[in-house]
């Protein structure tokens, strides 16, 4: 893996070898691409070089040791070796972990022969310090009229992380934590102060030490502060807590204009308000997250698996249907249901039961238990007490890889599981999508007002009447474009509405959805979308902060060279 280090000794070695390779028509409505006449000067990036610090990174792609003319065949078989997991790449200013939007322009397994290209990479990114880093490479992507991406640690899955001629501000190093005390009328209690770059495991650490826990991702290298918390953040602990976003009391953020911000629920609260629910990179650059920190106890975990070896598929599916029948029971008590169904196999991975005794939780999964055995379904289960919420973590929750599928999701209301001809519609649903070989990922919680307490965010109202967040992946293989694009239409006209048509008034989890899904607007964001959208206007008047499906960007497009240029005037 190259180093930070390497790649900016050489950061500045190929800055005048930039070729005009974009030849397009150039306009302020359009972003500056490298090679267009706007694209500042080798001078002007140095100087700007100079004025952060000189933390200013160059691009070399990840992956480029397994191309020609820079191939080196020992760094590639440790590339392949690690691509799979996030390890690989959140110590790189550039890479990032959702292929499809790579384009293939420059992975392990591509052909030797094959040179690696930025493609949608970022062209710099700044690897920012303090708050006048950023400011400082706001105004000159504004001056210069230049893609701006905010990046933590790659983990994405619809690509907001990355944009093809980007410059980045990465603030994957801000890694101060800070508990404190925390007093006000709509909470007291324990507190962390977060830096942009704290990853799950690092906050979960350091919690543990003061008898605490804190709510984050399942995969424990997402970093808190970023689109995880701001997007809304489920949790093995949200049935517990509630979501990340229900957790947030404070953000310091750096706006579109540069102005460094504290925003809570009395001061700038309508930024609060947006950045606590309303998606990641669309209303301007954490820099710290306040967030609350509870006090631990033991948690109990457990693992159940079966396979439909032996029984008919009308029996495996019986067994599915009647899991949904008792979810309600196990959210109820503030556990976090997680499961994976294929077309040939059942798990719960774990079930996270804070608080609750390994006797309890054996108990509440009786009544499921024996009807497997009813339906003559031999089991493999293991449970366990824990002392503490992290060492439950780290003894049962999966191994999440990246780069090994692509997504879709929705939000499955309380009501389809308590009605048994809803919950058979569901089955059937189910049935279908497994059909196409995909994977049925069922997140199950409880977020209500009563699990929650007293929070004022725009996390998508659907959310609330929600008993699970259902993800639907397809496999991802690598040098198969066209076969991967039929996916996506798959994903988009098949899979989702499988799904969706059973509850079309509810809506997605921004952070693992559709890219393509039809009406982002409602399905992501709910009823909050236009008053997101006049906050965006607010903070971020020069329009730099883009996503794809973030609020706004329904008003920029970007074609399949990168360019992206403005299809409707600024509200």
């Amino acid at each position: 893996m190259l180093s930070l280090n390497t790649l900016k000794i050489g950061a500045f070695l190929g800055l005048a070898a930039i070729a005009p390779t974009i030849a397009a028509s150039e306009s302020s409505s359009c972003r500056c691409l490298p090679g267009d006449g706007c694209w500042p000067s080798v001078s002007t990036w140095k100087a700007f070089n100079q004025s952060v610090d000189g933390r200013l990174v160059a691009t070399v792609p990840l992956a480029t040791p397994c191309h020609v003319p820079s191939y080196d065949e020992k760094k590639c078989v440790a590339l392949k070796e690690g691509w799979l997991l996030p390890e690989e790449h959140y110590q790189s200013s550039s890479s990032f972990m959702a292929p499809f939007f790579t384009n293939g322009t420059c992975d392990p397994y591509h052909p030797v022969s094959k040179p690696c290209t930025l493609g949608n990479f970022v062209k710099y990114a700044v690897n920012v310090s303090s708050p006048v880093h950023v400011a400082k490479t706001l105004r000159f992507a504004t001056k210069h009229n230049i893609r701006f991406i905010i990046r933590n640690t790659g983990h994405d899955y619809n690509g907001k992380s990355t944009g093809a001629g980007a410059l980045s501000v990465w603030t994957h190093h801000l890694k101060d934590i800070e508990f404190k005390n925390w007093k006000d009328e709509h909470y007291t209690g324990k507190v962390a102060k977060l830096g942009a770059g704290v990853q799950g495991i690092e906050a979960y650490e350091a919690a543990r030490k003061l008898g605490l826990r804190m709510v984050g991702g399942e995969c424990p290298t997402v970093g808190i502060a970023g689109g995880y918390s701001q997007g809304g953040g489920h949790s093995s602990l949200a049935s517990k807590h509630g979501l990340g976003a229900d957790q947030v009391l404070e953000w310091e953020v750096i706006d579109g204009t540069g102005q460094f911000l504290t925003a809570n629920r009395t001061h700038n609260s309508d930024i609060y308000w947006a950045l606590t629910g309303g998606g990641g990179g669309t209303y301007g650059v954490v820099w710290s997250m306040t967030s609350k920190a509870h006090q631990d106890s033991h948690v109990s975990g457990l693992n159940l698996t079966f396979t439909t070896d032996g029984i008919s598929d009308e029996t495996f599916y019986k067994a599915v249907e009647l899991y949904n029948t008792h979810l309600p029971s196990y959210v109820d008590h503030g556990i976090m249901s997680l499961n994976f169904l294929t077309n040939a196999s059942f798990s719960l991975s774990p079930m996270t039961a804070p608080g609750i005794s390994l006797k309890e939780l054996k108990d509440l999964t009786l009544p499921f238990r024996d009807g497997l055995k009813k339906l003559g379904i031999k089991y493999e289960m293991q449970a366990e007490e824990f002392s503490n919420y992290l060492d439950q973590f780290n003894a049962q929750t999966p191994l999440v890889e990246i780069g090994v599928a692509q997504y879709g999701s929705w939000l499955l209301p309380r009501s389809i599981v308590e009605s048994p001809k809803s919950r058979h519609e569901l089955t059937k649903a189910a049935r279908n999508v497994l059909s196409y070989g995909a994977t049925f990922t069922t997140v199950g919680v409880k977020v209500t007002e009563e699990v929650t307490g007293d929070v004022y965010n725009a996390v998508n109202p659907a959310w609330r009447g929600a008993i699970a967040h259902v993800l639907m992946s397809t496999p991802w293989e690598f040098n198969k474009p066209d076969k991967m694009r039929e996916n996506r239409k798959l994903m988009t006209d098949v899979l989702v509405p499988s799904l969706s048509n059973l509850s079309p008034e509810s809506g997605a989890y921004l952070n693992e959805a559709d890219f393509d899904q039809p009406n982002f607007q409602k399905a992501f964001y709910g009823k909050n979308y236009d008053k997101l959208r006049a906050i965006k206007a607010k903070y971020d008047p020069h329009h730099l902060f883009y996503g794809l499906t973030a609020v706004g960007s329904d008003e920029w497009t970007v074609s399949e060279d990168g360019r992206m240029c403005r299809v409707s005037p600024s509200n």
